[in-house]
């Protein structure tokens, strides 16, 4: 079977994962208004979206047949299959959060058959990786001219539409780093220097790539976005190594984010509230509905109470009745941001233990895919952009589950393809076309 074919039939799963969930969530809201709907506008319904969805893939599924025939034919399927649990999973706990997220799934396919369009020599990124840096930070500094979410500036609004920038921002500082580690990647090697059992690179080659991600670690911190610092980070120390093959490198880098870490938490207030909740998620004064450690707490007995096999599509209790709730509320959240932050919870409470170990496993499948396209790449330049955007997608996944099972501190990351957010969406399918365009050329040649 060719390759092409074999991606056409590993859609059909993601297409019965929506008319099966769909048809989950409709027979429990069923049972709880006590049977009041029929079984066959379950079924009709379930099966139309679950076709839609399947349409939808199908026509990005022929512009990467037509444009990237030799292209991995598992990357595309994978995150269908991602899309659809979380158009389900959105559905559960918002009709209307749903139909945007479907709005939001059609834009972003688009965006993917036009960078596909676009950039089929993406070459012409390395030749423009000054403008590529300038514009990446330029995007991390826009939310600040907007109001702060939740203590941190995330967003930018244009009448009723909210778009994070750092979504972009991280793949724009992937293209900076990949570009500038082929040139200099060797002579940061060779005119390295030992201080303390450490490698110094010199600062002539190793300024620049400094100057540019240093000046997007401190507008990430001023912005107040911990998140996306902590995927830029990881995503830098990544390709370092693997330009390098020297471990010291991360080292010295793992000490310095230690040092500027221990800053941040003595100087920003937000920064010390987040650590604070981390540490003590269930100390009374640190616990606030609207902030603190409540949601942290709530996500921990969330996951808690769905066991190995959880409760089942819509068994999962997100909000207390009226009489739990403050005067004049006719209810009041249990688990906050259930949509976004804390939309893992969700799917552990309602699929269990096994539900969550199947997810981690198709995001792991993800990033087995993106590193055997860094490995088969020949140019350096496509070998280090597919392993810097397979990082930054592999340290999304971390730290939003990370911070959802209190492993490391809440930082307020999205769920690739599952959590609400149309930026998140856009951003994480032109991340796909870039793997794919990078796919196609490594495979051709090989």
């Amino acid at each position: 079977m060719s390759p092409r074919n074999r991606e056409l039939l590993a859609l059909v799963p993601a297409s019965l994962l929506v008319a099966a969930g769909f048809a989950a969530i409709f027979v429990s809201r069923n049972q709880l208004l006590g049977g009041l709907h029929g079984t066959n506008q379950i079924s009709n319904a379930s099966l139309t979206y679950g076709g839609i969805f399947l349409a939808l893939c199908v026509v990005a599924h022929l512009v990467i047949r037509f444009l990237l025939p030799n292209a991995d034919p598992y990357l595309f399927p994978l995150a269908a299959l991602l899309a659809s649990f979380g158009l389900v999973e959105i559905y559960r706990i918002s009709d209307t959060l749903a139909r945007q997220q479907a709005e939001w799934f059609v834009i972003g396919l688009i965006l993917f058959a036009a960078t596909i369009v676009a950039l089929r020599d993406y070459g012409v990124l390395e030749r423009y990786r000054y403008v590529v840096a300038l514009f990446g930070i330029g995007l991390l500094l826009l939310p600040r001219l907007f109001a702060p979410v939740n203590g941190a500036y995330l967003q930018i609004r244009v009448g009723s539409l909210s778009v994070q920038p750092a979504e972009f921002s991280k793949i724009a500082i992937v293209v900076f780093l990949a570009s500038y580690l082929r040139d200099t990647r060797q002579l940061m090697v060779i005119g390295s220097r030992r201080f303390l059992g450490l490698t110094i690179p010199p600062i002539k080659h190793f300024g620049p790539l400094l100057v540019v991600w240093g000046t997007a670690m401190v507008l990430l911190f001023y912005i107040r976005d911990i998140g996306s610092s902590v995927m830029f980070f990881g995503a830098f120390l990544a390709m370092i190594y693997i330009a390098t093959g020297r471990i010291s490198f991360v080292i010295a880098g793992l000490l310095l984010f230690a040092v500027g870490g221990d800053l941040m938490v003595s100087h920003i207030s937000h920064i010390h509230d987040r650590i604070q909740a981390w540490q003590h998620p269930f100390d009374p004064t640190l616990f606030k509905a609207t902030g603190g450690s409540y949601q942290l707490a709530q996500g921990l007995f969330a996951q808690a109470d769905g066991g190995v096999f959880g409760q089942g599509f819509g068994g999962a209790v997100l909000e207390l009745p009226r009489a739990y709730c403050a005067v004049g509320q006719q209810a009041c959240s249990l688990l906050p941001a259930p949509h976004t932050d804390f939309i893992y919870a969700v799917i552990v409470n309602e699929l269990g233990l096994v539900g969550a170990g199947g997810l981690i496993i198709v995001y792991l499948l993800v990033v087995q895919r993106g590193m055997k396209i860094a490995i088969l790449a020949r140019d350096s330049f496509s070998k280090l952009l597919a392993a810097g955007l397979t990082c930054v997608f592999a340290l999304q996944v971390f730290v939003i589950v990370g911070g959802v099972t209190k492993l490391i501190p809440l930082t307020g990351v999205t769920l690739p393809f599952i959590s609400y957010g149309g930026s998140s969406i856009l951003a994480n399918f032109v991340l796909l076309a870039l793997l794919l365009l990078v796919s196609e050329k490594a495979r051709r040649e090989a």
